[in-house]
């Protein structure tokens, strides 16, 4: 049989590494479907110690089949305070290890095994109903389209130690490690896997297609490309879980360094030691990830110092607490009064997001509906550092008035982030659904669907001004506009439906995203309302149930409380 052309090589060499990729995610996603609630609970008691720590990551690792998932988990603890900053970073250099004795584990040649393991995934994942049994057969299914990747490329390099131009290029490689060690890293980048990298490596190598030298500065390259992806990853976590991922990629930097600096007598005592090609790749990998931890693991709390040093925490601004002075404690009608001037900065994000969230929908801008999940974690934020800040407070000798404006202010804070999570989740999702379907309102429901928005931005702003002043009439006015916001809901609705019985097709098209947006917005002005109810309550005009006039005990309100 002639050899096949080096274009169709090289396309085969492509689909089977694409197939490891999909294997890998198919393992990381059905792991964690099964086993990802307990995996978090194992990383999370990770605090005893850092052999602990490092022990956990590794065993994560193990589960997952992907370092770059324990940095994200690992970091949105450090993110929380779950976890302090050393213990992270010992949890990091056990996943490292951990991802090492996967490739490790996958190197070993056992033909039957992938065929028995996707036979065992495609059966599990069929015959499961629960969520955990069609996760493990997801990864089963996983595993052995892994292990057949690694045998196909195998099978597809074979015919490449012939090559002359690859032989060329591999001696360039072998030349100049530098380079070997960046282009290693940028394929791990865009893999989103080292573990990946270093598997085509091995097989590359077992077909005597790379040289030892070369070999060892791809996978230290590899090695730092697998810690770019996770700093990528918690980009929005904030400054402590970036920290974490930053001390982890400059732990490899410094081990890709060593490496590339005694790449020639290194190679020298990985030839003696294993006589396989292939198997050196893999011994190298556990060799860098085992003696990192061994150097690094006393080291992590200096190594935290050193990387708060060049990323330290931004100054207080619109991502952080700006008034929640903890000096003032001891003065609880000061400190009352910059929680509730905190509170109102979170009254302006979720304004921020209303605003976002109408551009998204009236002006089918998919940045903006972005824009919304971008901020929605901010309010998550202040709204606990308020609730916080008001549970120290309540330990200090409280009189009734103080009381009272201390529960105000942290209902008021709740509702407004229910509010974000109800404008992320059901807005905003719903701008995103309509622009990725291209669909478009019919001119008189964008009309209604407006109306009610802008009257929903303004009973914000009136929520505010109430929450602030502890205004009687502004109260009223806010649960009279209750009233309002449910007669345009139903007008809205009822005008709707007449469209689709009418055949209009632009009704029918946006029928569901429609009446899910007028539900929406009414949810958004109950929980505005809210803030009004204790003033009149207080004052004699809102009675259990409804509210009365002062003068002729006319209702004028709905039954109070936020409507879900």
């Amino acid at each position: 049989m002639s050899p096949l052309p080096p274009t169709v090589q090289f396309i085969d060499l492509l689909a089977a590494a694409a197939l490891l990729l999909w294997g890998l995610r198919l393992i990381r996603t059905g792991v964690m479907r099964a086993f990802g609630a307990t995996l978090r609970q194992w990383i999370s008691r990770a605090t005893s110690n850092r052999v602990v720590a490092a022990l956990w990551g590794l065993l994560a690792t193990l589960g997952l089949q992907s370092s770059t998932a324990t940095a994200v988990i690992t970091g949105s603890f450090a993110a929380r305070g779950i976890m302090t900053a050393p213990m992270a970073q010992a949890v990091m250099l056990g996943a490292n290890l951990g991802t090492a004795t996967v490739a490790a584990l996958l190197s070993v040649d056992v033909h039957w095994v992938a065929s028995l393991c996707i036979l065992a995934g495609v059966v599990g994942f069929s015959m499961a109903r629960a969520t955990r049994g069609r996760g493990i057969g997801r990864a089963l299914l996983g595993l052995g389209l892994m292990l057949l990747a690694l045998r196909l490329m195998g099978e597809v390099t074979a015919p490449l130690q012939h090559s002359r131009t690859l032989a060329l290029v591999i001696a360039g490689l072998g030349e100049a490690p530098l380079v070997a060690a960046l282009l290693a890293a940028g394929l791990a980048v865009l893999s989103a896997s080292s573990l990946a990298v270093v598997l085509l490596v091995m097989v590359l190598a077992g077909g005597g297609l790379i040289e030892t030298v070369p070999a060892l500065a791809l996978v230290a390259g590899a090695n730092v490309g697998g810690a770019v992806t996770p700093w990528l990853a918690v980009a929005a976590e904030g400054p402590a879980a970036r920290r974490i991922t930053l001390g982890n990629l400059a732990v490899r930097i410094a081990g890709a360094a060593l490496v590339l600096l005694f790449a020639a007598p290194l190679a020298d005592l990985l030839d003696e030691a294993v006589s396989d090609h292939g198997q050196r790749v893999i011994a190298a990998h556990l060799a860098f990830s085992a003696v990192l931890l061994l150097l690094f693991l006393p080291l992590v709390g200096p190594l935290c110092r050193l990387v708060e040093r060049f990323l330290p925490d931004p100054p207080e601004g619109r991502r952080g607490a700006a008034f929640l002075d903890e000096s003032l404690l001891d003065t609880p009608a000061m400190a009352l009064a910059v929680a509730a001037r905190e509170t109102l900065r979170v009254g302006d994000l979720v304004g921020e997001m209303l605003e976002r969230s109408r551009q998204a929908l009236l002006a089918n801008d998919e940045f903006a509906a972005q824009e919304v999940s971008r901020l929605e974690p901010d309010i998550d934020r202040l709204t606990e550092a308020i609730k916080l800040y008001i549970t120290r407070l309540s330990r200090a000798e409280l009189d009734e008035d103080d009381v009272r404006r201390a529960n105000e202010i942290t209902s008021f804070a709740i509702n407004l982030e229910h509010m974000g999570d109800i404008i992320e989740t059901g807005l905003a999702d719903a701008a995103l659904k309509k622009i990725r379907k291209r669909l478009a309102f019919s001119p008189e429901g964008g009309a209604e669907l407006a109306e009610v928005h802008e009257r929903t931005v303004a009973n914000l702003r009136l929520a505010q001004a109430v929450f602030l002043g502890r205004d009687a009439d502004l109260a009223r006015q806010l649960v009279e506009s209750k009233i309002e916001i449910r007669r345009l809901e139903a007008l809205s609705s009822e005008r709707h439906l007449g469209r689709l019985r009418a055949g209009r097709p632009e009704a029918m098209e946006t029928s569901t995203i429609h009446l899910d947006l007028l539900r929406d917005l009414k949810r958004l002005n109950a929980h505005l309302t809210s803030v009004a109810h204790p003033i009149l309550t207080e004052i004699g005009v809102l009675r259990e149930s409804r509210m009365r006039s002062l003068s002729s005990g006319r209702n004028l309100a709905e039954p109070v409380g936020p409507e879900r």
